[in-house]
């Protein structure tokens, strides 16, 4: 059999698709071809992709994630635009930009009916270019002068934040970057002592910007000093001189590269889990030639090397990135090398589970996301190899694969280099992400173990509290509206402020469910939003974490929420699914438990559309998808109150579904605790439901 042949280069296959004009009906494929793609296949993409309409694309592909942008600057900052373009198709993002005045950013800024406004962005990127503060600043001036002006931009781009705040889409943010100090103004000075006075008062003012940054509450702030430190030119003195274009198109390129990660991590789209092959990549050696005792992460130069960048993974797994083993070696010989090997950095207890056998690192990495119940797009799989690279692309759609080649003193940079598990914010659900899936693990087995699940279950001791959100839980709130796509009502996404201002609203109940068992405390695993609206409950939203579904949990909030209304003396509860693209299994949670459909596809034909409508504020501007812990697949971009296909219900509060009896509910509409009154009609044993309603004022 003739050998295939092999497949175009990434930079050949755009060129190709770019020649048929295809890009647009061929989109999907441009995330796969740029994840391998060099340099020039990135020139090359953003040239062809940044006059792209994004219509056209979203014509052939609607379901297609899509961000708002808007790019101001104190200079020309155009150019930004290709290589922004290209990185956010990189990701599957597809890019709506609009590029406001050059040079006018304060303008664009500070007048709420700027065009920059008008494109209502859910991202705005003010380039801060190295004339930034200088071109306030009078010749002959001193080290002190340009501390001043500096802190005077400083204050105004505060000022500015909040403009963009009040006037940008409610959830959007505002991205600022550090100014690099360039020699040219520093060596002005001929005085080491001032020189160095200069450079201390600039990094202050830099330091001064990153203190700004409050990336969940929509102000970001890129920090380009490691990308200059890494050689990168900041300056173009001649395009500056005579186009006022002051960056390079190298430091744009990576300003896109950091941007893009940015909106990443906005929309909730962090990875997981890290995925590690082992031979040439943990450790120096083959364990199947050298043996347990033959592989080393110290005592040489190389692999000392090794032992670096155990320890860069070990810093990645205390920031809750789960881990896992990935290689083609016997599973004994793996295991004793990870438990007695005395270089290691890295122990047993780091990996939330180890695939070791001889078959392909495709099935391998799919049966790592299925022990764990990650989606594939939740992965990050690192390997030295290049076939066993192409494999898990090949094999794992949606994954990403980190390109580590035979040099160990380049693995951390490489790992490193594309933020896969960069997020706003870190939450405490995120840091004890390992020892949940530990318990996890411990759970199933035990699962595994007994006769059926209902048994399971009723040795569980499983205790859920739903109770309004305390200050310290509103990030995960946050991050759960983003991150959970299959059990989530209405696919709405929110900022940690945009849950602080739902919490504050009159009538409001923004509630944290909180669930643990014999195996440990899961911690807040799901989210209820509601208002009072008359003598009704409104409920704009109820989802749930997807690692703790089929445990009842959900079946015991949704019967405790109706039974807490019913003895508030509610006369009924409604609520509103709305389709996206993953949450299609919720669509019949409220039918299930006694809801009437009275509005959209299956509504009884006496029933008004307009009762039972739970309208909310619009979506928020960040659209994630489920990665991991929260995680199916898919990602929505939320929907308005009249989405199409939406279905709205109403239940009169007269019979109630009971609390699934193994579960010991507690639930509490308000934060001011009141004495639970003897329900009407008992839910279950072990439920406490408290009677008291958010006030209606």
């Amino acid at each position: 059999m003739p050998d295939r042949d092999p497949a175009p280069a990434p930079g050949a296959a755009l060129r190709t698709l770019h020649a048929r004009g295809r890009l647009a009906a061929e989109y999907p494929a441009v995330r796969a071809l740029l994840a391998a793609a060099d340099r020039d296949a990135f020139d090359f993409a953003g040239r062809v992709l940044a006059p792209l309409d994004p219509e056209d694309v979203l014509a052939h592909h609607p379901d297609t994630p899509v961000v708002r942008v808007a790019v101001t600057g104190r200079g020309t900052v155009g150019e930004v635009l290709p290589a922004l373009t290209a990185q956010l198709a990189r990701h599957g993002i597809l890019a709506r930009t609009r590029v406001c005045g050059s040079g006018g950013y304060l303008g664009d800024l500070a007048d709420p009916s700027s065009p920059l406004y008008a494109h209502a962005p859910e991202v705005t990127l003010c380039v801060l270019d190295p004339l930034t503060v200088w071109d306030k600043v009078e010749a002959p001036w001193q080290p002190l002068e340009v501390s001043v002006a500096a802190e005077r931009l400083r204050r105004v781009l505060g000022e500015l934040a909040q403009e963009h705040a009040d006037s940008a889409p409610r959830g959007a943010t505002l991205v600022l970057n550090t100014v690099p100090l360039l020699r040219r103004f520093t060596h002005q000075l001929t005085s080491l002592t001032q020189r160095a006075e200069l450079g201390g008062l600039w990094k202050q003012f830099n330091a001064d910007l990153l203190h700004m940054a409050r990336p969940s509450a929509g102000l970001a702030v890129l920090d380009l000093e490691p990308v200059t430190s890494a050689g990168v030119r900041a300056d173009e003195p001649r395009l500056g001189a005579y186009a006022d274009a002051h960056c390079t198109a190298e430091l744009l390129a990576h300003y896109a590269r950091e941007a893009a990660h940015l909106i990443r991590g906005l929309r909730g789209e962090a990875k997981k889990c890290l995925v590690l092959d082992l031979d040439g990549t943990l450790w120096d050696g083959v364990l199947a030639e050298d043996g347990p005792e033959g592989v080393t992460a110290a005592g040489t130069l190389r692999g000392a090397a090794f032992g670096a960048f155990q320890r860069t993974v070990k810093q990645l797994a205390s920031q809750g990135v789960l881990l896992a083993v990935c290689s083609r070696n016997d599973d004994g010989a793996v295991r004793r090398a990870l438990a007695e090997h005395p270089e290691f950095p890295l122990r047993p207890d780091d990996f939330a589970t180890v695939v070791a056998d001889w078959g392909s690192k495709a099935e391998g990495v799919r049966t790592v996301a299925e022990r764990l119940g990650l989606s594939p797009e939740a992965v990050v799989f690192a390997d030295d190899t290049p076939f066993e690279r192409e494999s898990v692309r090949a094999g794992v759609p949606g994954a990403a694969v980190v390109e580590l080649e035979a040099e160990p003193a380049l693995h951390t940079e490489r790992l490193l280099a594309d933020g896969w598990f960069d997020t706003p914010a870190l939450t405490d659900e995120d840091r004890l992400r390992p020892v949940r899936y530990a318990r996890r693990a411990a759970r199933a087995s035990s699962e595994a173990a007994s006769a059926d699940h209902r048994a399971f279950l009723d040795t569980l001791e499983l205790r859920v509290e739903v109770s309004p959100a305390r200050e310290h839980e509103l990030a995960r709130l946050a991050q759960l509206t983003l991150r959970t796509n299959r059990f989530n009502l209405t696919g709405e996404r929110l900022d940690a402020e945009q849950v602080r201002q739902r919490a504050a609203a009159p009538g409001a109940a923004v509630l944290a469910v909180r669930a643990a068992d014999r195996f440990g405390d899961e911690g807040v695993v799901g989210a209820v939003f509601a208002r009072i609206d008359g003598d009704r409950l409104r409920m704009e939203n109820l989802l749930l974490s997807c690692r703790v579904l089929g445990r009842g949990i959900e079946e015991a909030v949704l019967g405790g929420l109706l039974a807490a209304a019913r003895e508030a003396g509610l006369t009924a509860v409604h609520a509103v699914w709305r389709p996206t693209r993953a949450n299609a299994a919720v669509r019949t949670l409220c039918p299930r438990h006694g809801f009437r459909t009275v509005g959209g596809p299956g509504a009884h034909p006496d029933s008004g559309t307009g009762r039972g409508t739970a309208t909310g504020p619009a979506t928020g501007a960040a659209a994630g998808t489920d990665r991991g812990d929260d995680a199916e697949t898919g990602e929505e971009s939320g929907a308005g109150s009249r989405a199409a296909g939406e279905a709205r219900f109403e239940h009169p509060l007269r019979t109630l579904p009971p609390v699934p009896g193994h579960v010991t509910l507690r639930l509490r509409l308000t934060g001011d605790p009141v004495q639970p009154t003897e329900p009407t009609e008992p839910t279950a044993d072990g439920a406490e439901v408290e009677a008291c309603a958010p006030s209606r004022s």
